[in-house]
């Protein structure tokens, strides 16, 4: 049970990814999917590490197991950081990732600035609330029409300039190497003994006390069981 992390998303990409990086770590990664269907966790802040933290412990405390939460997005400097936070529901609640780019393509046209970056928090929490922290980015420019066909959300506008290739151009390996999400994930996977043992210290501390039965030491239970 203590080296069992929940990654708290149902973004089947975001799983791919994550369980990628961290293959051949001493540690079982479980996701959402895992079990029942839990309460979802209303991404309200303001900031990524805030939702990050939220969605960690939401689950942490659901599940009794530590939960690792990302929340990331596309920060663009031409839309003032827009969509940021916002970038999964950018475009509606359920909308599909084609529509996310074709609304940004919209907004950025005409626009000579290009430049943005992805920015990534992850967050640990466990069920008392405890969290380690990593993050990472990435910068880029948005271009004027999508290429390639892997990877997910905002990645075919997102071009990369030192492989020449937009996010959906590359292979997981090669983004996993060089997104942001990708390098949060390598700072987690470079701590992983020194997390598992955090981890460890945590869930002993929070670890519920063993019920005191001093209390009914005294107590005649005989009435009672002749009765039953």
């Amino acid at each position: 049970m203590l080296n069992i992390i929940v990654l708290a998303t149902n973004n089947k990409n975001k799983v791919e990814e994550i369980r990628e990086v961290l293959k051949g770590a001493p540690v079982e990664i479980k996701c959402l999917a895992d079990y029942p269907p839990l309460p979802p966790v209303v991404e309200d802040k303001e900031t990524f590490e805030e939702n990050a933290y939220k969605k960690a412990l939401h689950y942490a405390r659901i599940l009794g197991l530590p939960c690792l939460a990302d929340d990331s997005g596309l920060e663009v400097d031409a839309l003032d950081g827009r969509p940021g936070v916002l970038s999964a529901r950018y475009a509606g609640e359920n909308a599909t990732d084609r529509e996310k780019c074709t609304k940004l393509l919209g907004e950025m046209a005409g626009k000579t600035n290009r430049t943005a970056r992805f920015q990534c928090v992850l967050s640990l929490a466990t069920p008392g609330g405890p969290a380690l922290t990593w993050e990472g980015s990435c910068e880029g420019e948005i271009l004027e029409e999508r290429r390639g066909e892997s990877g997910f959300g905002y990645d075919p506008v997102f071009y990369y300039e030192p492989l020449g290739k937009t996010f959906a151009e590359l292979t997981m390996e090669e983004k996993n190497v060089v997104s942001h999400r990708g390098r949060a994930m390598a700072q987690f996977a470079a701590e992983i003994d020194k997390v598992l043992t955090w981890l460890r210290q945590r869930l002993m501390e929070q670890k519920p006390p063993k019920p005191d039965h001093t209390q009914f030491e005294n107590d005649d239970w005989s009435g009672h069981l002749r009765k039953s």
